[in-house]
């Protein structure tokens, strides 16, 4: 009867009601679906056979992951956008106005407009597995809830919680959820149909938010709170660049949520926000991040046993990231004592992501140190991860293929080496791959993957699906020097350096690329990566783009300042935090400095593309934010520069989109 939803009547004239969207892998919401829900809730309005109502997913792939991003292209006006956002708040009050018990059973992920439906049930039930999270993560395309989320969430559980998870837009775990009090209990995936069903039949008394909670949503309340709150909030965003989180707080503090007109006023600034030039470039951002999520899909390949050769910080922590993935992992160094801090990192990692000791204590089985390297012969994918140095890599692979499985393939974490100088003392230099993660590999999502002229297709391929096996997004690169990322981001860090050497101070070099948008500024990230390292990339693409490396990188590494890691860079640190200092006078606008930095990764981004480093312009942005967090709102250097008529350096002028 129905083109998305299954409707069941049980014995107890319960009706279970499970969305199934019609030709999709996962449960999204768009028109169409609305509009049946509306008619399905009609009709159990309308009629007197139902005790209750439970609401499921029939996909196994989560519960709803919010609205379909791909109806926001349809809009022509706001307020032709403010027209749905309205229609869709008006079906969601019809189930919060049922007058039968109804239960939101979730398994899986909640999202966005997926939280907004439960939210408007009576209960909430939750898988209690790792894979349930839930959250409104709309900010993270320049909008914020608007069916009724930026209102219910904070009736139920208070104006702070829900503002810090809402202007956030963090996912958190159905315990969490639990604790938090909008998931009424969580439970194990065999007892979630027996929960859901025993709350319709019991009808316990709903949740409700606290005194203290309450209060919070008061008039006095709001005023006092949201000063407070807007302080820490501009900390963290940049109202020019980032207006959604205002918006909510906005309307919280000076409409409220505890009558209609919060759902107007909710309404109406989702409407705006549609059209603002971040919420167009997040939106562009988001489907870049699917068409990453896209690669390796159809290729067949199920690696199980993963062996890491180098326990420092990178190949540690690529160990530590696969064996949270659910895979075997051995990990291989010289001596023991190499091995220690890589497993205390791992143990913290699964501890801050599985919370259960059980858990834990599974991932930790996973994770396997291995002096002697007994799991080479026995690993699907061998990744290196030792120092950057050809001759040791070298050295290393042909130690390998002695013992490796023939169809084992070989993965090299290398930064900036081109593949086919590494592959030639391998017999079968076509099992050689680039798997190259960035730090901290956790937080991460990029992986560029790496081809070079003699890699095999198929190895390639599988690379690419082993990404995305591990929950990464992986780049599809040409083997050249510095590959896509390192290629474009060390002339803008030795660029930032030469600013210094000409007497701008490093906090207003920093400062003016955090008013640009970037997470953290040049000179800082310089000593996050580490001097050695800078002046050892810098070096190595110096011999292939004919570019100087700064005296005072060579002698500053020479001292041993290293940065952040030694304690003493560009900046001094103590027990890991940077030493704040005095904010120097500096009278010249930050644009200029902004400008000449961007200008030099816009640069180099278009002699990428020209030489096929990486395919499309598209995947150039997709790298460049993912890989370095280069401003989401701005889009990516490619659409920056098309968008804004940046005139390129080396095109004496010309302004790229302008005609």
């Amino acid at each position: 009867m129905y083109k998305h939803w299954h409707l069941n009547k049980d014995s107890d004239n319960i009706l279970w009601l499970a969305f199934d969207r019609q030709d999709a892998d996962v449960n999204t919401i768009n028109q169409e679906v609305m509009t049946e829900f509306s008619v399905i809730l009609d009709q159990i309005k309308n009629s007197n056979e139902y005790s209750g109502v439970i609401i499921s997913s029939a996909k196994k792939t989560g519960f709803i992951a919010g609205a379909d991003v791909s109806q926001f292209k349809q809009f022509k006006t706001i307020e032709q956008a403010i027209t749905m956002v309205t229609e869709g708040q008006a079906v969601f009050n019809k189930l919060a106005g049922l007058k039968i018990p109804t239960v939101a059973m979730i398994d899986g992920f909640c999202l966005g407009g997926g939280l907004e439906l439960a939210l408007a049930c009576r209960y909430r039930i939750a898988e209690e597995g790792v894979k349930t999270r839930l959250g409104l993560p709309e900010v993270k395309l320049g909008i914020q809830p608007g069916w009724g989320g930026s209102v219910r969430l904070p009736r139920l559980i208070g104006g702070v919680q829900a503002l810090s998870l809402i202007m956030a837009g963090q996912l958190v775990s159905s315990k969490t959820a639990e604790k938090m009090g909008f998931v009424d209990v969580t439970v194990p995936k065999r007892h979630l149909a027996r929960a859901a069903k025993s709350y319709v039949l019991t009808k316990p008394k709903p949740h409700a938010a606290s005194i203290t909670q309450s209060l919070s949503n008061s008039t006095l309340g709001r005023f006092i709170l949201a000063p407070f709150i807007r302080k820490q909030l501009r900390n963290k965003a940049n109202p020019l660049y980032y207006p959604a989180p205002f918006a909510v707080l906005d309307n919280w503090q000076y409409v409220g949520v505890l009558n209609d007109r919060a759902f107007q006023a909710e309404a109406k600034s989702c409407g705006k926000l549609f059209f603002s030039d971040t919420c167009q470039n997040l939106v562009r951002v988001f489907y870049l991040q699917n068409q990453l999520k896209s690669l390796g899909k159809e290729v067949q390949f199920a690696p199980q046993h993963i062996h890491v050769v180098g326990a420092g910080t990178m190949g540690g922590d690529i160990a530590a990231w696969c064996a949270l993935q659910g895979m075997r992992v051995t990990l291989q160094d010289r001596e023991e004592k190499l091995l220690t801090p890589a497993i205390k990192r791992a143990y913290q990692l699964f501890k801050d992501k599985l919370k259960e000791n059980y858990l834990v204590q599974k991932a930790m089985d996973r994770l396997q140190p291995d002096v002697a390297g007994d799991g080479i012969f026995h690993a699907d994918i061998i990744v290196e991860a030792i120092f950057e140095d050809l001759s040791a890599k070298q050295t290393l692979f042909k130690s390998l293929e002695e013992k490796a499985k023939p169809e084992a393939i070989f993965a090299t974490n290398t930064s900036s080496i081109l593949l086919d100088d590494i592959n030639k003392v391998l017999q079968n230099p076509g099992r050689l791959v680039g798997v190259h993660f960035f730090n901290p590999v956790a937080k991460m999502m990029l992986v560029e993957v790496v081809k070079g002229e003699r890699t095999d297709a198929a190895v390639y391929d599988k690379a690419l699906a082993f990404a995305r096996k591990i929950d990464r997004l992986p780049l599809p690169v040409k083997s050249s020097p510095g590959f896509l990322v390192n290629r474009i981001l060390m002339p803008y860090l030795l660029e930032s350096m030469v600013m210094l050497e000409e007497g701008i101070p490093a906090t207003v070099i920093d400062k003016a690329m955090l008013a640009f948008g970037m997470p953290m500024g040049p000179i800082t990230l310089a000593d996050t990566v580490g001097l050695d390292v800078c002046l050892s990339v810098a070096n190595y693409l110096g011999k292939y783009l004919k570019t100087s490396t700064p005296k005072r990188l060579a002698d500053m590494v020479a001292k041993g300042y290293l940065g952040k890691k030694s304690g003493q860079g560009f900046y001094q640190y103590k027990q890991g935090k940077q030493v704040k200092i005095p904010a120097p006078h500096y009278d010249k606008p930050l644009e200029t400095i902004s400008d000449r930095l961007v200008g030099c990764m816009i640069k180099e981004s278009f002699a990428c593309l020209r030489e096929g480093v990486v395919a499309s312009g598209d995947l150039l942005d997709a790298g460049m934010i993912f890989g370095t967090g280069f401003a989401p709102f701005r889009g990516g250097p490619i659409h920056y520069a098309k968008s804004h008529g940046v005139a390129i350096p080396f095109l004496e002028g010309e302004k790229v989109g302008s005609s």
